[in-house]
């Protein structure tokens, strides 16, 4: 049994997950089959190219200084090409140290908290 808990915006989580035998042994069959070190190449390609747009999401908000939730997830789908991307990035600012993310009246607002 794994249990996640946290929040996704202002909403509590609170996630129980029951796996199977089964369940347990088809996850570790696909972690092994999981990429190695000797296929850096094939991993490092991507994370390489979203280092650009992750510099380019910070810099958005070092930019603005603060800016609304929403208006930055338009910006960010837009920059990244498409909502789920914009939305993966809006989370991993959301857990930055460089941002400071607080519950607004409407939406959430994120402030620049690294250096200029």
């Amino acid at each position: 049994m794994v249990r996640i808990r946290g929040r996704i915006g202002d909403w509590p989580v609170d996630l129980t997950l029951k796996l199977e035998r089964e369940d347990w042994a088809q996850l570790a069959q696909a972690l092994q089959s999981a990429p190695q070190s000797g296929d850096v190449a094939t991993v490092a390609a991507p994370a390489v190219a979203s280092d650009g747009l992750w510099q380019t999401a910070l810099q958005l908000v070092r930019d603005a200084g603060q800016i609304e939730g929403p208006r930055l997830l338009t910006q960010l789908s837009a920059l990244a090409g498409g909502d789920a991307a914009g939305k993966r990035l809006l989370v991993r600012l959301r857990h930055c140290e460089q941002i400071r993310m607080e519950t607004g009246v409407d939406a959430p607002i994120y402030h620049w908290q690294g250096q200029p």
